[in-house]
């Protein structure tokens, strides 16, 4: 009696794995690590369609990835915080024997759909609660930003639409973009609640992260933390309705860019903000609203808390270099631990 109650036991807990490799993938295949599946959206698909209960765990092998249809999560699957989808590089930054050429590569080129605002492309499409991200390196899209005065292409790697969502992490990630060539609109850009970004590199986008809305109005328990945002080309961090008692920003840092935190222009939410550097920006606070607003100083907003202002930060632009794209070693912020490595 004892082993079919740890037999069972086992079973209830067990995820089901879902393996993806460019090179020697097929998406006929049946998605074990002898038998990968080569595109993100087919493993969405075999994730949503299959008959399990619980959470699943996506590996995706090094190499790039090209999204041309949006990889959608949604399905009924019975998840929780500890039983919850994970999509992850097979091999992460903390590993012993990473290194950046190591880390998938993922471009969206998701067909424009219209929109009020212009034209919307989502890469990951997160429809689900209790989902994790973790060590890809996503590039901007492939079209160009703007059609017109206040219409915009947008390229959105991870988006989550969802009011009622919560729960979702997005760790040791990097995004790259370049307005004029593969602008990157937003790397990560959420309704819901429990949006937590960290240990994340955002390089010359336009908005790395933005926090939405969520179905009572305000978004609670989100966090940014250890995450290093340089050349932001509009705001570093964007915060729409969100709880201003809980959300955490700690240990990152904000430079090169145009201004550090944009805020909705109709609230009044303050933020405390905890050991960062927000420095050599245009401006540290504004305001604005919907995606092709333009921007407003504030000054009133933050509520600082050991942050530094002044001081110039120094990346390591070797990208053979483990640290490639990291704050150099011994430099002014290198102490932060702003960056994709937790160890």
């Amino acid at each position: 009696m004892t082993q079919i109650l740890i037999f069972l036991s086992f079973n209830v807990f067990a995820q089901q794995r879902y393996f993806v490799n460019a090179d020697i993938g097929s998406d006929n295949n049946v998605g074990s690590k002898e038998k990968p599946l080569k595109t993100i959206t087919e493993v969405t698909k075999r994730v949503n369609s299959d008959n399990q209960s619980g959470g699943a765990e996506i590996i995706i092998s090094a190499g790039r990835y090209l999204i041309s249809e949006t990889a959608l999560l949604k399905n009924n699957r019975n998840l929780s915080v500890n039983n919850r989808i994970t999509i992850r590089a097979e091999i992460l930054p903390d590993d012993v024997n990473w290194n950046p050429q190591l880390m998938p590569t993922i471009v969206t080129a998701v067909p424009l759909q219209k929109d009020d605002f212009g034209e919307t492309a989502f890469g990951f499409d997160i429809e689900v609660s209790h989902v994790t991200i973790q060590g890809l390196r996503f590039l901007g899209g492939l079209d160009f930003e703007y059609m017109k005065e206040n219409q915009l292409r947008r390229s959105y790697p991870i988006w989550r639409g969802g009011k009622n969502l919560d729960d979702l992490v997005v760790t040791q990630c990097v995004f790259m973009g370049d307005k004029n060539v593969m602008p990157l609109h937003v790397g990560v850009i959420a309704n819901g609640n429990g949006v937590v970004v960290e240990h994340c590199v955002f390089y010359n986008c336009k908005n790395p992260v933005v926090f939405w809305l969520a179905d009572d109005g305000v978004s609670k328990r989100d966090a940014m933390r250890n995450c290093l945002v340089y050349g932001a080309s509009f705001s570093g961090i964007w915060t729409v309705q969100t709880s201003e008692n809980d959300f955490v920003f700690r240990n990152n840092i904000i430079t090169k860019s145009n201004t550090a935190w944009i805020r909705e222009s109709s609230l009044n939410t303050k933020y405390k903000i905890y050991d960062s550097i927000i420095a050599d920006n245009f401006a540290v606070m504004g305001y604005s609203s919907g995606p092709a607003g333009k921007s407003q100083n504030a000054s009133d907003f933050l509520i600082f808390n050991n942050i530094k202002q002044k001081g110039l930060i120094e990346l390591e632009m070797n990208p053979a270099n483990k640290d490639y794209l990291h704050v150099k070693r011994g430099t002014f912020g290198a102490e932060l631990n702003a960056g994709i490595f937790k160890k």
